[in-house]
């Protein structure tokens, strides 16, 4: 009887874990149906509003049960040159792993890119959800990048402290 139950638990842990690694890897993805003219947008210096930019070969996916999943890829002709005089730079910047089935988004290479100088980040839109601020990157070469992480009023608020200084305040659910 014993080695009966060691068993059941031993097969429930793997299908356990095997359903765990499913859903967080595969189940929530969806991919993101390209539009053609605004899927990749930077904030401009004079504006200070979201401007769709000039890209191609757009690919992206995201999951409703997480405002940090989404990421994106895509190339454009614009250089960097070009972009720093027109968009907001985009300090701590710091991209996001993808799944390892979303093969054109490498973070850590993208990482690497970004610390050597190779890559420059731009404030695609802030506060796209409170406390979330989509973040554009662009190679030297022209690959794109796109993906949403926590801004310094997110990290504050989420852990329940109170809103700081210069922080819109949040909706009621926070």
């Amino acid at each position: 009887m014993g080695k009966f139950l060691a068993g059941f638990i031993v097969i429930t842990a793997l299908l356990a874990g095997a359903a765990m690694y499913y859903l967080q890897v595969y189940y929530y993805y969806e991919p993101v149906k390209a539009n053609g003219f605004d899927d990749v947008q930077m904030t401009s210096l004079v504006s200070n509003l979201p401007e769709p930019v000039l890209y191609d070969n757009f690919e992206a996916i995201d999951a409703s049960s997480s405002p940090i999943r989404y990421r994106a890829c895509f190339t454009t002709t614009m250089s960097n040159a070009m972009l720093t005089e027109t968009y907001i730079s985009y300090e701590d910047a710091d991209p996001l792993t993808a799944p390892a089935w979303f093969d054109c988004f490498d973070a850590v290479s993208l990482g690497a890119d970004l610390e050597a100088g190779r890559a420059l980040a731009y404030l695609g839109q802030e506060n796209i959800q409170y406390g979330i601020d989509r973040v554009v990157a662009i190679t030297d070469d022209g690959r794109g990048y796109v993906w949403q992480q926590i801004n310094a009023c997110g990290k504050v608020v989420f852990d329940g402290e109170p809103v700081p200084d210069g922080c819109p305040e949040p909706p009621h659910e926070y």
